[in-house]
């Protein structure tokens, strides 16, 4: 039975009898989990084990884990990490030991696409929404760290998803809550292209932005603009890999969610995000959701591999590299932690 093109959120930390009927009845692609479902790390593992059961072996199951305040995964049962403006400046090899080790983690918990890096610039006067999510303002620093915490993730054996693509920073409004509008010319949206652009080839998801661009539609946010998909991040961007909605739920769009899923899907994403947990709202989605499609399915094979081209790493060694790396910078900054030792 080919998957419907969508990932739902879940209600707690186990699956319910309704949810586990759900997702053999309307099988999804796969599922989001959040603090909500999250207790300590053999829960976890039990409940990604009672999803992959009923989905199948190779389902995804996503989590928003970038380190800082977005972070899933908590001490004590997890590590802290960094928010992405801590490592702004740090040399590449401490960018990707962390982002192993963060990847490692989630992982071993049955967590295999980690919903970051945030490739968002960090502009002054923006929204807080994004803020130290974003590793800097400036594009090539953004892309520089944005491709070390990329290969780290997949080094460590999660697949990465960019974003929030074509670019969040520049909105004065959170999407969470209401739609932001994004006045700025064709010429100024490049710098926010950049990293976007640097990262197109890397096998990571990536997210779209529930963000109206004036300058590229003046009518409708990028998740559901066929202009935004196809002539930027499609064309301009040359992002070719599986592109994946915001949470449809998020205040930024109005109407009905399975309604906003059938533009969304129109517009050219591959899958849709839909992360209330409740069930109601996610047998909606799924009942006029339609199935993935072939050239999706090869994305997300894509993906797979280009994770497995950098797994399998060795997390002891990692982590005193970026301890290292993070004290004296210098001292690291030409090693390469995606070399296996000799």
């Amino acid at each position: 039975m080919t998957p419907r093109a969508a990932i739902i959120g879940l209600s707690g930390p186990r699956l319910s009898a309704e949810e586990a009927a759900l997702l053999r009845a309307r099988r999804p692609l796969g599922v989001i989990l959040f603090a909500r479902n999250v207790v300590d790390a053999a829960q976890l593992r039990a409940l990604t084990e009672e999803v992959r059961a009923i989905l199948g072996a190779e389902a995804p199951v996503l989590v928003d884990q970038e380190g800082g305040r977005v972070a899933r995964l908590r001490p004590p049962a997890w590590e802290a990490w960094p928010p992405a403006a801590a490592l702004e400046g740090a040399p590449a090899p401490a960018i990707l030991a962390n982002a192993l080790l963060l990847g490692a983690a989630c992982a071993a918990a049955g967590l295999d696409v980690v919903c970051a890096p945030v490739l968002d610039l960090r502009i002054p006067g923006a929204h807080g929404v994004i803020g130290d999510r974003a590793f800097s303002a400036d594009p090539a620093e953004v892309a520089r760290c944005g491709a070390a915490f990329a290969a780290g993730l997949q080094a460590g054996g999660a697949i990465p998803v960019i974003k929030h693509i074509p670019g969040h920073g520049r909105a004065t409004a959170d999407s969470h809550h209401e739609l932001p509008r994004v006045g700025a010319p064709r010429a100024a949206l490049a710098d926010d292209l950049l990293p976007f652009r640097a990262l197109a080839a890397s096998g990571a998801w990536a997210m779209t932005a529930h963000v109206l661009y004036e300058a590229w539609d003046a009518a409708r946010p990028a998740t559901i603009s066929p202009a935004v998909i196809g002539d930027i991040i499609r064309g301009e961007v040359g992002f070719d890999g599986v592109l994946v909605t915001d949470d449809l739920a998020m205040g930024a769009l109005k109407g009905a969610s399975n309604d906003l899923a059938a533009a969304a899907l129109s517009a050219g994403c591959d899958i849709v995000l839909h992360c209330t947990g409740r069930l109601a709202d996610s047998a909606a989605v799924l009942a006029d959701c339609p199935a993935l499609t072939d050239r999706a399915a090869e994305r997300l094979a894509a993906a797979r591999l280009a994770r497995d081209a950098l797994r399998d790493r060795d997390p002891a060694r990692l982590r005193a590299l970026r301890d290292a790396a993070l004290r004296a910078p210098a001292a690291v900054a030409g090693d390469d932690p995606t070399a296996r030792p000799a």
